[in-house]
Order: structure tokens, then sequence, then C-alpha cells
């Protein structure tokens, strides 16, 4: 009997392939969209997953001013900082948001949905997001994958 075949693979960061996939986000729900941004980031989609390497692929996201939110959360989402001094609270709402920084809302919403340790600071180096339809990755020749087909 030969042993070999019954031990586990584990990738690491040498035998990992990234794939470079791109993401139209126009009218697309936010949380809908970050959530399978985060699963392409981290790789649960691929069959040689593993949870502590980063085994995802480069995500590439344009038009992210163009994404939608349900209701009225346009109004009522706030965004909170903390300058760290007394009254330094500045609470924006999603709305006032997208006209400072239309990229934000995306980028925070697949960060929330990352895992809470070092292994996310690198998975959020492997994701772009653009406002408008132009994006610097062309060399990388980013494959155009629809949300709507992944599971």
């Amino acid at each position: 009997m030969d042993t070999i075949s019954y031990k586990t693979i584990s990738a690491n960061k040498e035998t990992v392939t990234k794939d470079w996939v791109l993401i139209d986000a126009e009218n697309e729900v936010l949380g809908r969209l970050a959530s399978k941004a985060a699963l392409l980031l981290r790789g649960k989609l691929k069959p040689n997953y593993t949870p502590h390497v980063d085994c995802g692929d480069n995500v590439v996201i344009i038009n992210a001013d163009k994404v939608r939110l349900t209701g009225s959360k346009w109004a009522d989402k706030e965004y909170i900082t903390h300058s760290g001094y007394p009254g330094g609270q500045k609470v924006l709402t999603a709305k006032q948001m997208k006209l400072r920084k239309p990229t934000f809302i995306v980028e925070n919403a697949i960060r929330g949905m990352l895992p809470k340790n070092r292994l996310a600071s690198q998975l959020f180096r492997n994701l772009y997001v653009y406002a408008g339809p132009e994006h610097k990755q062309e060399a990388q020749k980013p494959k155009k994958i629809n949300l709507n087909e992944i599971k």
C-alpha cells in the first residue's frame, strides 16, 4: 500500500497560482459584491485552499462609484471616525462618503469580510478598486467574471 497518496497537500507561497480577476461593480448590490470579492481574495473557491496561506486571486473592481445600496441605506448607513481627541468624532453618511471617496465604500465592505489577522492585510493588498471604468492592470490581462456565476 502506497502511503504517500494519503498525505494532505497544503498549499504554500511557492505552489499557489494567482490569477487576475476583473469585476464590474455597476448596478451590483454592495454586500453581495463584497462577499463574493472576499471569497475570491481569500481563495476559498479553489481546490487547493489553505486557511493560513494567501492563495486567492488578485481582484480588480471597476465602476465602484456605481454600486447600489438597498433600502434607505444611502441616508442611514454611517461611517464613523474618531481623531482621538475629545469631540473628535466625525460621522459621514454613505451618500457623503460616496462624494468624498467613492472607492472607500467598496473597500471598507470587503475589508470587513476578511479575517481579522495579519493575513487580512496581505489579502487586502491584492485588491484594486477604481471609481471609473479605467484601471491600471491592463498588462496583467484580468479575466472578467460575472458575479452571478459564483456560488
